[in-house]
Order: structure tokens, then sequence, then C-alpha cells
């Protein structure tokens, strides 16, 4: 495969990529005295190296991969259940490398990690077509996508996926639950599903090609038009020019841009996003650790809704480069911001493929900035109105934050 790199700041599933962090952590720093069965004189073991392992490790590292080199050969030589997967081995010792420096966006993506990364990014894939909550213990239906198996299969919002076709998924990272539900089109998932106040009962799906809608736009009362954009991917842009450009049709006397659990993607989207909004400036700064390669991303003239006024909605979800937009625009005063905290990634990753499709890694090369040099990493963008979204509010349909949204461009507009 030729090497290429994609400038990503998206979680993309970002929320499945920390989980996959998250997990790897504890396995790698879980210290466990070992009790001694029987008392045994220590042996030696001969170290046995794979063939070219010499060749392939630099001269200048000899030393220092001497005990990774000493420990592979005694798991192939002692460890109980021959014979042991080297793949494996080899992912595991990558995810544990990365993982010991320590940043939580720096990670390894095994080859299915990475095919759905991309594929939500390019807004395609196969599956059920259902939003996911992947924070708690069980994998939770956030919403089930419009016209998609999940939707004509009964799931609805608060759904957990306990069991993929009879398998209990008690205790399995919701990364590989996902790798689980997705499949090929067509194709038969069986989900045994929780549901509040029932016992737990088995839902059969159809798995479909589903397109992941970029946004979501309609006209409000009071003459309002809203936008949601779900993620800042390939096609993300053209789509919401063309949203925003039927509801300008319409005449609207205000915008709201809702971008709450929008874990991100791509830089160069977040930027041309953010030019729709603003007509002249810097919508972001890139500050790298030596300062060799700093860059400014500037607004992108000719931008199609830079004197509407717009309010922005975020929470917990939005994140990295919904951030960057949001950032921009509060810097600005272009916009108020409604909502929660947001998630606070002000950083900015490179994911490069492995050779023979091996996977990939991300790796964190440089921190961003809002245009009045605000980091906003593990900090987040504090909204103008705060306001919370419940659990019982959303069990009984209802929407604080849109309707101070509302609220607040109604008196931005007295």
């Amino acid at each position: 495969m030729n090497r290429f790199v994609k400038y990503t700041i998206g979680l993309l599933l970002g929320l499945i990529l920390l989980i996959a962090v998250f997990s790897g952590g504890f396995v790698v720093g879980h210290f466990m005295q070992i009790p001694v069965l029987d008392a045994l004189p220590f042996q030696s073991v001969p170290l046995v190296k794979p063939a070219g392992a010499d060749s392939a490790t630099p001269d200048s590292l000899q030393a220092v991969f001497k005990p990774f080199w000493e420990t592979w050969a005694l798991v192939h030589k002692e460890y109980v259940d021959q014979p042991v997967d080297d793949i494996k081995l080899m992912r595991g010792a990558i995810s544990g490398m990365l993982a010991s420096l320590g940043d939580l966006h720096t990670s390894y993506m095994d080859p299915s990690q990475y095919t759905q990364a991309n594929t939500q990014l390019s807004g395609e894939y196969d599956g059920i077509g259902a939003w996911v909550d992947a924070q708690g213990d069980y994998l939770t239906i956030v919403s089930p996508m419009s016209h998609s198996p999940a939707e004509k299969a009964g799931l609805k919002a608060g759904d957990k996926v306990i069991k993929v076709d009879g398998s209990d998924m008690t205790g399995t990272p919701a990364d590989l639950v996902i790798q689980k539900v997705m499949g090929k089109a067509g194709t038969i998932v069986k989900l045994t599903i929780l549901r509040q106040g029932q016992d737990p009962f088995d839902v059969d799906v159809t798995r479909a090609h589903i397109t992941i809608p970029s946004v979501e736009s309609k006209m409000l009362d009071n003459n309002i038009a809203y936008v949601k954009l779900n993620t800042f991917g390939d096609k993300s842009t053209a789509e919401m020019v063309a949203a925003i450009k039927e509801l300008l049709a319409k005449n609207p006397k205000g915008l709201i841009f809702d971008l709450r659990n929008n874990g991100g993607g791509y830089l160069n989207t977040a930027v041309e996003v953010a030019s729709q909004f603003i007509k002249e400036g810097l919508i972001v700064s890139e500050k790298y650790g030596d300062g060799s390669k700093d860059q400014k991303f500037d607004a992108i003239p000719g931008g199609i809704a830079t004197d509407i006024p717009m309010v922005v909605l975020v929470n917990e979800g939005s994140a990295s480069a919904s951030e960057i937009v949001a950032g921009a625009l509060q810097d600005y005063g272009r916009a108020k911001l409604v909502g929660v905290t947001t998630y606070g990634k002000g950083s900015v990753q490179i994911w490069t493929p492995l050779t023979d499709n091996a996977g990939a890694v991300r790796i964190t090369v440089a921190k961003w900035f809002t245009p009045k040099d605000r980091s906003i990493h593990k900090v987040g963008l504090t909204p103008d109105v705060e306001v919370k979204l419940t659990k019982e509010d959303f069990d009984a349909g209802r929407d604080p934050q849109l309707d101070a949204a509302i609220k607040t461009l109604l008196e931005m507009l007295k």
C-alpha cells in the first residue's frame, strides 16, 4: 500500500477509538503478584529470535530491543497455550507502545478499526443504521436512522445490546460489539435487546448499505432555519452548503446550527464549514512541539451565511472539529453557544496506514488554538447560555437546549 497521511481531528467514531485506548491502557498498567504453585528451580531460557529480527532492528536500537526479543522468545517457549498468535502479539506490542505515551488520542487501529473509522468519515458502510452511545456498560441505541434496518426492526432510543448472535456482550468493549453488529449487506444479525420496563427480547435485523446523512435541516416556527451537522467528513461541506442554500431561499430571520454529539472529522472540512459563516480572519492555528511546522488557517472567501444571526448548539459530545468551528464563531462574536461545555479535544492527529494492510497508527502531532489563541484541550468551550439535557428530558422527547437556542435567537433578533 502506498504510504499516505490523513489529517484528522475527529473522534470517529471517536468514542470507539477512545474506548480501545482506555481498555488497552488498563491491561498495560495493571499489576498483579504471581502466586507460585510449585517451588521450581530457575531455568534460563536461551534467546531464540525470529528469523530476520536482527536485520529488522537498527543497530542503534539492538540493546534497547533486547528485552523485547527475550520476552518474545519466552512467550513462544513457555506460554501454556501454544501456538501463540504472532499477529495478535505484534498488534498488542504496538498498542502498548502508543499507550505508554499517555495520550488518549495516540493509538493503534487494527485493520477493522481503521476501516470503520474511514467508513464513518466517508459516509457509507454496511450495518443496521443507528446512532449509538458507546460509553455505558452496553452499546446503547441513541436513535435509529430514518428508514434504516434498525428503524424497520423496531429498535428504539435507549435500547441496550446485551447479546449479538447469542453471544453475551457483558464486559465486551464497545468497539468489538460494533464490529459484530456491522456486517455485509443482506445478512441477518440477531440482537438481544434490554429495554426499560421489559424482559430481554431478540430482534433479527437485516443489514443494509447505509449512507450516513451528514446534514439534517428544516424550518422551525418563528421563521428560524435549523441545520444539524453530524460529522466533518468527505461530503459534509457540499451537503451543508446545499442545505443552507435551500433554507436561505425561504428568507429565515435566523439560523440555529446544531453541533451536538458531533465528534469531529477532517481539519480541512472544519475550516470549510466555519468559512460559510465567517467572512474573513483566522479560523484556527496549529502549534507543533518544536514550532517548526506551525500553521494558520484563514477563512475561505465566499461564505454563503456570513450575515444571518445565528446560535450554535453544543454539548459534551461536541469535539475537535466541532470545537474549532464553535470556538471561532464564539471568538468573533458571530454566534452565541447554547448547551453545556464541550468535550475539550484541542489536538491534531495524523493517521498513517501501516504496510501490508496491517492497520494504522494515529499520532498526536500538534495542538490547535482558536482565533483568540485559546487552547480548549481538556477544558472545552463554555457556552454563553448553559442548559442541560437530562435523561428524563430525553425519554420524554423534550429538548430544552433547542428551546433555549430558539429563545436566545429571538432575543438577539429584537
